[in-house]
């Protein structure tokens, strides 16, 4: 159904399941920004983490305004981030050779060993979280997550 058709009655029959749903997204969303953030080494922030998390899973370049879109930062927040990690020898900047006014973001060695040691350090928070909940019922909730996400990423 498109939000166009959606009406004020369907809201009003619906609305308490929408709160309750988002209000549990956005508790456990705080709860699991706080949690890793006290496991992320040496001064690395939430946001640094992300963006390396982000490069290691790609073996391409992009640009730091690819970067605030994917992640969902403003442009400045992303700059702010980036040369945070550049000072820290985390990633590689380059000009863009097709569009000087632009540059180019990598992730470098050293940015995939500060991001394999935060997954280290956060190894234990999922560990713990599988062995209360178990494995099974957490898989089953992946797809519908993921569902729910790919909704959002539309709106």
């Amino acid at each position: 159904m498109s939000r166009k058709n959606i009406n004020r009655v369907d809201l009003g029959k619906n609305e308490a399941l929408a709160i309750n749903i988002f209000s549990e997204f956005l508790a456990i969303d705080s709860l699991i920004k706080s949690s890793i953030s006290r496991k992320l080494p040496n001064e690395m922030e939430l946001s640094h983490f992300m963006v390396l998390n982000y490069f290691s899973h790609l073996q391409t370049e992009k640009t730091p305004a690819q970067l605030a879109k994917i992640l969902r930062v403003t442009k400045g927040a992303m700059t702010n981030t980036i040369n945070k990690l550049e000072r820290k020898g985390y990633v590689h900047s380059r000009p863009d050779w097709k569009d000087g006014r632009k540059k180019l973001i990598s992730l470098s060695p050293s940015g995939e060993s500060a991001r394999e040691a935060a997954v280290k350090n956060m190894g234990p928070i999922f560990i713990e979280l599988v062995q209360t909940l178990g494995h099974e019922r957490l898989k089953v909730l992946v797809p519908k997550l993921r569902d729910i996400r790919l909704h959002l990423n539309k709106t």
